[in-house]
């Protein structure tokens, strides 16, 4: 038993809450919880952060702290090595060094660091600080912990703290001292599968001797998934385990011969009694944990360590029953971002608004209409309704396959799951659907022939749309509060959706014209052509505004000193000073037609471009970096207009008598109509920040009463919280909450296209990589092809649009694209998307443009260097590594 002095120095597992993590970090935290909760954990203490403040005030570390909160990438690691040597040169107080001795006991013991900031919910900082094993006797103890407080500044540490965002003067250091087990048997065990996602599997990884060697990969691991419900052991991998390699304490390795019996190193049994384990240590947290432990001579099982598994993406909350699949509408809308709370809300509105509008409820209600759920502050539509359905099992993929290529392959991939099978629905369930189809949709099919008909009826309901939200948002200067939350709430849940809605048959019409036109062309070579068609399409709200805002940026070039200044200057400084005349006089006339737009900006809790024109102007300043005329996007746009004009009378006059008649007749109507496509969105994105204008009114009233720190922590209440926030609740510590969660997701890299209720990821189940395609080279990627043509140039790989430099013929790699992100399309020689289909919205775009694009690219951000060079062949969907100069 090792003893330990009753002081704030030093404190058994056993005397440790959980309020004390300031006190013992986290490891020191989980393991004396795990103490108290009657697991199985080595005796140990810990010698807490009081004593690590003491021995830092002694070490000088200010000035240090000072520069490294200033610090770039490049300069972290000589900072680490400075604070390193401070803290072992630092003089430890006698009563320090006595209690640390104190510590040593009877036996050998392992020495571990545990951070303040480390195995929390959201990082694990595994691996970042030091442990030591064996260490044997009170000086050897007293050198191990030094060293572990040392360690709070290596070098991967401090690069680790830097990337998620944690204060380095906030972070203290614990160090545990526990009796080492003779371990026969150790490793690691995942209560859920952190590959998969799957909540039902254990995953452990086991060699003999300690575990210390499979956590740093000294050894290769027996390996073996178990499922925790039956204890059926699903997976078993024995490695080889001929040679063993051990690390050297002056740094190198040696190999060492080790067991080469061939047979794995746990029992069937060993590997129950380790699910079990660790199903109680996740009963006991709440949550999926990742382990360590360890088995000795007589076969005990031990606990060494337990911490979140923070990788896992979070599961929808679902009281349904059964198996649920689930989509996401953020990948689907190209947002990678969380939403915000009251961003969440504004989308429940619609939906809510839209399944009961007759027309959209029909065969959807027959087949238990899907719902919203949310998970990582994400949105997911609920499709088991769909995959479970003869029809839906037809329909759902068919619609991906144009949308979210990469989505309908792994919906495909489920359907034979016999956890989904289909299920009947019954003949009066139909007839009942196909009556509320017949009550509530008849004016679409009507809507659709008169706009093939009067195609300049589309653009006259679009201009009275326009109207009728320009005497519908706005509201008296000196409107209430609670006038303009009623008002928020109204236009949100009767009006949004109407107005949104009214012009999806109209755009509906120009691409039922373009099948046509397809049906009627028997060539391939000929059908291949009908990409020319949607070339530089009139009527598209999107690129409209991107080329406005060219112009813009041409008329500014007219100016030399403005041009110089909005070359020369960073965004963000230009946006907090006076701009030049010609600059804000172009700035505020393209503010004022599309100041409502943003980057992500289907989320109402985004700021506008007229809340904050930094990325406007760096976009500006982009524009004027090109030079050749030829490359000038309202060149380029006029030359695809010219050649989708010559490509329909070319197929026109190949097809010859009626049928030529009829395909140009098709053509000419898909050229009027197709770019309606964005204009739904557009008149959403404009109602959503004219309701901002009276939300952020009220988190400005908010903020005066004291109930909020400032107006737009109102994005991140709900309507009825702002309501009692007007009653006099506090929201602060509500939104402090929320905010800190927000910030948390917002540093998350993977978001599953398609999400399972039991965790499972199917993308990451063995699924094929992208479409079927031809035989392809090494180091070549496959995705949808999405705009035709072929170009070779620099890989710019960009995961946010705002700030971002893409020179003129880069090729713009990215995970997806909304209207926020087009404005760079202009300059982009190239588009390769990781989301998306044939006619998701960078698709649609790069078309317009004629900027060849593949999509659905599965990794490309992180398989593709940015810098390197790449061939895009948007045809045939191919990315293809090129050769370094």
């Amino acid at each position: 038993m090792i003893t330990a002095m009753g002081n704030a120095l030093v404190l058994p597992f056993a005397e440790i809450t959980d309020d004390m993590l300031p006190l013992v970090g986290g490891k020191g935290l989980n393991l004396g919880l795990m103490t108290r909760a009657g697991l199985p954990v080595p005796d140990g203490v810990c010698v807490t952060t009081e004593a690590y403040r003491r021995v830092a005030e002694n070490a000088g570390l200010g000035p240090v702290l000072d520069e490294l909160a200033a610090a770039g990438p490049d300069d972290l690691a000589p900072l680490a090595e400075r604070a390193r040597d401070l803290v072992r040169k630092a003089e430890v107080p006698a009563d320090i060094a006595a209690a640390v001795r104190e510590t040593a006991g009877h036996g050998p013991v392992a020495v571990r660091s545990s951070a303040t900031a480390e195995d929390l919910p959201t990082a694990s900082f595994a691996g970042q600080q030091d442990t030591y094993l064996n260490v044997l006797g009170p000086d050897a103890v007293l050198r191990a912990v030094r060293d572990c407080w040392a360690s709070l500044w290596t070098d991967r540490a401090v690069a680790y703290r830097a990337a998620n965002g944690i204060d380095h003067a906030a972070v203290r250091l614990c160090v545990v001292v526990q009796q080492m087990v003779p371990a026969e048997v150790a490793g690691v065990m995942f209560t859920a599968n952190p590959v998969t996602g799957r909540r039902h599997e254990t995953v452990i990884d086991a060699a003999p001797g300690l575990g210390e060697s499979v956590v740093s990969g000294a050894v290769n691991p027996d390996h073996f998934v178990v499922d925790t419900a039956t204890g059926r052991i699903t997976e078993r991998r024995v490695a080889d385990r001929t040679t063993l390699i051990r690390g050297l304490p002056e740094g190198g390795t040696e190999q060492i011969a080790a067991d080469a019996g061939g047979g794995a190193c746990l029992t069937d049994e060993q590997l129950v009694a380790l699910a079990g384990l660790g199903a109680r240590v996740e009963e006991h947290y709440g949550a999926p944990q990742d382990t360590e432990w360890a088995i000795d001579a007589d076969g005990g099982l031990w606990l060494t360590q337990a911490r979140p598994i923070t990788t896992l993406y979070p599961v929808p909350a679902s009281d349904l029953p059964g198996l649920r699949v689930y989509l996401s509408v953020n990948v689907a809308q190209g947002m990678y971002r969380p939403f915000t709370p009251m961003g969440i809300e504004a989308f429940g509105f619609l939906t809510r608004q839209g399944s009961g509008a007759g027309a959209t409820q029909n065969l959807a209600g027959a087949l238990r209409a899907p719902g919203l759920a949310v998970a990582g502050r994400r949105v997911f539509v609920d499709v088991t309704g769909a995959v479970r359905s003869g029809v839906g099992r037809r329909v759902l993929p068919r619609l991906l396959d144009v949308g979210e290529a990469r989505s309908a392959t792994v919906i495909r991939g489920l359907l034979d799951d016999p956890r989904l099978r289909p299920q009947p629905v019954s003949p009066r369930a139909i007839l009942r659907a196909l009556a509320q189809s017949a009550a509530g949709g008849h004016r679409v099919p009507l809507q659709i022939a008169q706009t093939i008909a009067d195609p300049a009826a589309a653009l006259r309901r679009a201009q009275r749309l326009r109207d009728q939200l320009g005497r519908l948002l706005p509201l008296p200067a000196d409107a209430t509060a609670q006038t303009r939350l009623d008002h928020v709430e109204r236009v949100l849940g009767r009006e949004t959706f109407p107005i949104v809605y009214a012009t999806v048959p109209d755009f509906i019409a120009g691409y039922l014209m373009l099948g046509l036109a397809r049906l009627l062309l028997p060539d391939p070579a000929d059908r291949a052509r009908l990409q020319n068609v949607l070339r530089s399409l009139p009527h598209n709200p999107t690129t409209e505004m991107d080329l406005a805002l060219w112009q813009a940026a041409t008329r500014i070039k007219a100016d030399p000193e403005a041009a110089r200044l909005l070359r020369d200057t960073p965004a963000d400084n230009l946006a907090r000073s006076p701009l030049p005349a010609t600059v804000q006089a172009e700035l505020n006339a393209f503010l004022a037609e599309y100041g409502h737009r943003a980057v992500a900006e289907i989320d109402i809790g985004m700021p506008r471009w007229s809340d904050g024109p930094a990325h406007i102007l760096g976009v500006l300043a982009n524009y004027l970096r090109l030079d050749d005329p030829a490359l000038a996007p309202a060149a380029l746009f006029a030359k695809g207009a010219e050649e989708a004009d010559r490509t329909i009378a070319e197929l026109a006059a190949g097809a010859g008598g009626v049928r030529g008649s009829v395909i140009g007749f098709a053509l000419g109507r898909t050229r009027q109509l197709a770019g309606l496509r964005e204009l739904p969105k557009f008149n959403l994105v404009r109602i959503f920040a004219g309701l901002r204008v009276h939300l952020t009114a009220v988190g400005a009233e908010l903020t005066g009463r004291g109930v909020l720190d400032r107006p737009d922590d109102i994005y991140f209440t709900t309507l009825a919280e702002a309501r009692d926030g007007l009653r006099g609740t506090d929201l602060k510590p509500l939104v402090a909450e929320r905010r800190a969660d927000y910030e948390r997701e917002l540093g998350r890299r993977h978001i599953p296209r398609v999400l399972l209720s039991d965790g499972t990821e199917p993308e990451a189940v063995g699924l094929p990589a992208g479409p079927p395609s031809a035989a392809t080279a090494p180091g070549t990627l496959t995705g949808t092809p999405a705009s035709a043509g072929t170009v070779t140039g620099t890989a710019r790989v960009i995961h946010d649009p705002t700030g971002a430099h893409l020179n003129p013929g880069e090729i713009l790699v990215c995970p997806s694209t909304d209207p926020g992100w087009t404005p760079l399309f202009l300059t982009a020689g190239g588009l390769v998307m990781e989301m998306g289909g044939a006619i998701s919205h960078g698709a649609v775009v790069a078309r317009e443009y004629g900027i060849p694009a593949v999509v659905g690219v599965a990794g490309a951000t992180e398989r593709i260097e940015d810098g390197a060079r790449i061939s895009v062949d948007g045809a045939a969907g191919t990315v293809t590594a090129e050769p370094g100069d």
